[in-house]
């Protein structure tokens, strides 16, 4: 079979004015990138209309180091759901550099079940992941440039939040010192990096809902603690409008196309485990006034994304997914099934069968959301016909959900047809109840953490540093309690250890941090050992990723 790029190199693109024109978005709205590439403005957001439209979210079982192909399904299902007589876009994340030059390759699906031009999508795109990382370190120079013009007068912070952020995996900056050599050079500061979709702008241009709301949200990021012991925000730096300007044309969401020609949005990306997870709120919402099905996808495994996108995008939105579609893989539920790593691609249906703890767990707290389940199974070239007839029946008879096998990496939107007719089935005649969520606004942080940890986790006792306990302290003193939470740990496993596959029931849940982001509205709980900024592994994508004589990219995939 030909390679994720060759198939995309190999499909003949439609302009993106047509494909615009299938959402009746005119010529005139378009802001063209090339091509193949538009932004569409926020302003085509209609509210009144998403009653009539339904938002069908695509997460996942705690993955392998692979991942599970949450984005091929997502594509497929859209796919699907047009082959069956439905309009359906999707709505996803941007890939991180990160990931694509280190381990992945590429995040814009897979086979024929992608969203293109694959390679723009996963490099430079429209530009928006450059543009959110030059804002969040254009406010780290103003902050710097302000404490050093002001410190005549006696000015200080005693505690800088605010560090600076990349979109490159690179462990040499997690910790940096700033400001050394000659005085001119600024303040001497204990600073450091984390990566572009760690970075609270990230989640600001995800989570605000007009540029109005995108300037209030600048304003009210708080980047230290002065030494009187008060808050300074960028409001009190008076750069927000400076920010905002930045940031404007990233604001659009991006128009592109799947691998039949079908219209995807494709806007900001913030990872799962250590941010919220979810594509913008904007790209959404304007795929939810045009489209009739809305497919989005929420990162890593359902404890992560999935509550991260009910808990804070819909909490915040009052947006109200009609069915969530459960992606599982044979290879995940061996490997959480006790099956060596290594081996996970072999035969092996007791392996198989000693995993379905993970899938039930899953299922288990979507379902305390209030959430009609569908599981889409991912098939793999290895899986046998037993193994898939033995999952079916523990899904259907067992859990009483339903279960379809997705095909649309081999088959594009053919092989996802009957995944297609289940979600469509259920979201006409099984919708999903009102969400449920796990804590309520007005609980304390710790009661927040210990709702997640050791109800959607399973963790046995929730234990906060002194680091973190000054931190809530800190929270109860801005009176910001009332923000969700956004836990930030390891995506392999229910706990914060990354290696323990199987089942962690009562396992000590460590609060390591937390990190205030006034601006995006949320409090994020870092815990275990999760890093904001990755590093790259032994042998990175990267050596693999080269232009060949004729021009083109390969090892993108």
């Amino acid at each position: 079979m030909l390679s994720d790029i060759e198939i995309a190199r190999s499909t003949e693109l439609r302009k993106i004015s047509s494909v615009a024109h299938d959402l009746a978005i005119g010529e005139e709205q378009l802001e063209h990138y090339g091509h193949y590439m538009a932004k569409v403005p926020a302003t085509i957001v209609d509210e009144s209309k998403f009653k009539n439209h339904h938002l069908v979210l695509v997460t996942a079982i705690s993955p392998t180091k692979a991942g599970n192909g949450k984005t091929t399904v997502s594509v497929g299902l859209t796919l699907g759901l047009n082959k069956i007589g439905k309009q359906a876009v999707v709505a996803l994340r941007e890939p991180s550099l990160g990931p694509c030059f280190g381990m992945k390759g590429g995040a814009a699906g897979g086979g024929y079940s992608q969203v293109l031009p694959m390679e723009k999508i996963n490099l430079h795109f429209t530009g928006d992941f450059h543009a959110i990382t030059c804002a969040h370190n254009m406010i780290a120079a103003l902050l710097d440039n302000y404490i050093y013009q002001h410190s005549a007068s006696g000015f200080s912070l005693k505690q800088k939040l605010w560090k600076r952020v990349l979109d490159v995996n690179d462990r040499c900056l997690r910790e940096v010192v700033t400001g050394i050599g000659a005085v001119t050079n600024g303040p001497i500061s204990q600073s450091g990096f984390d990566i572009t979709p760690a970075s609270e702008i990230m989640a600001i241009m995800c989570l605000a809902t007009s540029i109005d709301d995108l300037q209030r949200r600048i304003e009210n990021i708080l980047l230290g603690i002065t030494a009187d012991d008060k808050p300074f925000y960028v409001k009190n730096l008076g750069v927000a409008g400076a920010i905002v300007v930045l940031l404007k044309d990233a604001f659009n969401p991006n128009l592109v196309q799947t691998t039949e020609g079908t219209p995807a949005f494709v806007h900001c990306g913030p990872f799962a485990n250590i941010a919220h997870g979810c594509n913008s709120v904007i790209a959404t919402e304007t795929a939810l006034t045009l489209s009739d099905y809305v497919i989005t996808e929420a990162g890593f495994g359902a404890d992560l994304g999935a509550e991260k996108f009910y808990d804070i995008k819909c909490r915040k939105t009052g947006l109200q997914p009609d069915a969530t579609v459960l992606v599982v893989t044979a290879q995940a539920l061996k490997m959480h099934g006790g099956v060596p790593y290594a081996a996970i691609k072999e035969p092996n249906l007791e392996g198989l069968k000693k995993g379905y703890w993970n899938l039930d767990k899953h299922v288990k707290n979507l379902q305390s959301f209030g959430q009609t389940v569908v599981i889409a199974f991912n098939k793999f070239a290895g899986d046998t016909d037993e193994e898939i007839e033995a999952l079916r029946q523990h899904c259907e008879k067992e859990l009483g959900i339903g279960f379809a096998v997705n095909l649309a990496f081999t088959d594009g939107g053919e092989g996802a047809k009957e995944l297609a007719a289940l979600v469509a089935n259920t979201v006409e005649n099984n919708p999903s109840k009102p969400l449920q969520f796990a804590y309520a606004d007005e609980d304390s942080i710790e009661d927040k953490v210990k709702a997640v940890a050791m109800g959607t986790y399973g963790a046995g006792s929730v234990i906060f540093s002194k680091s973190a306990q000054k931190s809530i302290k800190r929270i109860k003193d801005l009176g910001i309690e009332h923000f969700p939470i956004c836990i930030a740990k390891t995506q392999y496993s229910f706990s914060t250890d990354a290696s323990a596959y199987g089942p962690t029931e009562g396992f000590p849940f460590e609060v390591r941090d937390i990190v205030i982001n006034t601006g995006a509205e949320m409090i994020v709980v870092i815990a275990g050992t999760i890093l904001r900024m990755p590093g790259l592994p032994k042998v990175p994508q990267a050596m693999n990723i080269k232009l060949d004589d004729d021009g083109n990219i390969t090892g993108l995939s």
